[in-house]
């Protein structure tokens, strides 16, 4: 097929979704205030956004996610944004839709007049594209644009010209969508980024944040901007990889799935559990699905065969005021010869190595466990970029033990250390027999001596 053929082919598939997208009613979205808080309505009724971000199109998911409680999840980009709105009114969700704007922090150049021009021809056929489906809530116009660093690492101040481009974009939504609100995310609270911002893009509707460890401190962050705008907290979760205890050489500590749901249900009932600064509109946990980032475990609220943590036992209890039937098996420690990760473990090439994890698991079901040791992630992302994970090693494990605890139970498994010095990482999944897992686990460092 022809290179020609196939651009033909894209333009009348596109043409067919935009005339089927012509012939829908869309909801009618606005943002009010009422009695001194600022309240979003959905054809006229006030809509409490419960929800999670998610890229997937696996329908098991979004079925989960209207299982749990939630009403709406949120994409950053329309690549599969045709079967994200059919799934969204199948399952009577509704969709805040992302724009995939391109980045400082990936080297767009915001300086170049005709690269921002083109980007703005194909915003505009995005919108054209959906603005008209039912199940549409708002648009995303730009996913942490304010996301740049400097040298040692500190937040870097990005190019003006980014939310001039944002700005324009705004204001064609405006233009051809009076239905739908229009906003943009950023990477954190920071006082002087978002004032910037909003100084060049003076019509947005609402504002988005998106904080992992300093959600616990968003609401006193806004309030403190003195803004007289709504919000969203657009991603929420997990403390990130960057907040966390690192091992002397560097690699990130991540805490068992038992202790991140946790600490998701503590911040759920102290940040989000009313609207404390009249101005919350909304939130998104982050992330429903599965993603590489340091770990394979890290942010997604699922394992790579569609098994439940819980993390979202957590949500539904907090979306809907019960848990599910079935809950997770909670990991609460994970220890490696005797030892915890923030004690930086080196051990001999080949040594013999034993682990022991602690879990509860509230249902009394079967479990089966999975160890698997891998190498430390060689190229690391930012900004929640691809990053390549790490194989499997080949390891040999002995037999997995099972034993009570005085407040749950233990499994323990022993094994040699590779025999190649380097950074590796010790994972354990406990599954349950219905589609629930916990995780832990440990960075350990191997040397010749």
């Amino acid at each position: 097929m022809t290179k020609q053929i196939c651009i033909y082919l894209i333009s009348m598939l596109f043409v067919l979704q935009l005339a089927h997208a012509q012939e829908q009613t869309p909801s009618k979205v606005q943002i009010d205030l009422a009695d001194g808080e600022f309240v979003l309505y959905k054809n006229g009724q006030p809509y409490t956004v419960r929800g999670a971000g998610l890229n997937t199109t696996d329908e098991n998911k979004i079925r989960a996610l209207r299982e749990a409680g939630g009403n709406t999840f949120r994409t950053w980009s329309t690549n599969d944004a045709v079967t994200h709105l059919a799934l969204a009114q199948k399952y009577g969700l509704m969709v805040l839709m992302g724009i995939d704007l391109q980045k400082e922090l990936h080297h767009f150049d915001y300086n170049d007049d005709v690269a921002v021009a083109e980007q703005f021809e194909w915003v505009k056929a995005q919108i054209l594209a959906y603005k008209d489906h039912p199940n549409l809530l708002g648009w995303i116009v730009a996913n942490e644009p304010n996301l740049l660093f400097n040298d040692d690492g500190s937040l870097a101040d990005v190019n003006p010209k980014v939310y001039d481009a944002i700005n324009d974009i705004i204001q064609f939504i405006h233009e051809v969508d009076p239905y739908h609100p229009v906003t943009y995310s950023f990477a954190g609270v920071n006082e002087g980024h978002i004032k910037t911002a909003l100084a060049r893009t003076p019509s947005v509707d609402f504002l988005s944040v998106q904080v992992y460890g300093d959600v616990d401190t968003v609401n006193t962050a806004i309030s403190d901007l003195n803004l007289n705008l709504p919000f969203m907290v657009t991603e929420f979760g997990s403390t990130g990889h960057w907040e966390t205890p690192s091992t002397s050489w560097g690699r990130e500590i991540e805490e068992p799935s038992g202790l991140k749901a946790d600490r998701l249900a503590n911040r759920l009932a102290s940040v989000f559990a009313d609207n404390q600064t009249n101005q919350n509109i909304g939130h998104f946990v982050f992330y429903w699905g599965q993603k590489q980032e340091r770990t394979p475990t890290w942010y997604g609220l699922f394992d790579k065969n569609g098994n439940a943590d819980a993390r979202i036992d957590e949500m539904t209890k907090f979306w809907s005021g019960k848990y599910p039937q079935n809950h997770a098996p909670r990991v609460s420690e994970i220890l490696l010869n005797g030892s915890t990760a923030i004690t930086n473990l080196n051990a001999l090439v080949g040594s013999e190595m034993n682990a022991i994890v602690s879990f509860q698991e509230h249902d009394n079901d079967l479990v089966e466990v999975e160890w698997k040791v891998s190498q430390e992630v060689d190229v690391r992302s930012q900004g929640g970029a691809f990053e390549k994970e790490p194989d499997t090693l080949n390891v040999q494990f002995g037999e997995t033990t099972l034993t009570e605890a005085p407040e749950g139970y233990q499994v323990g498994v022993s094994f040699v250390a590779p025999e190649v010095a380097g950074q590796y990482r010790l994972f354990v999944y406990i599954y349950d027999d219905k589609g629930k897992v916990g995780t832990a686990n440990f960075p350990f460092l191997v040397s010749i001596k």
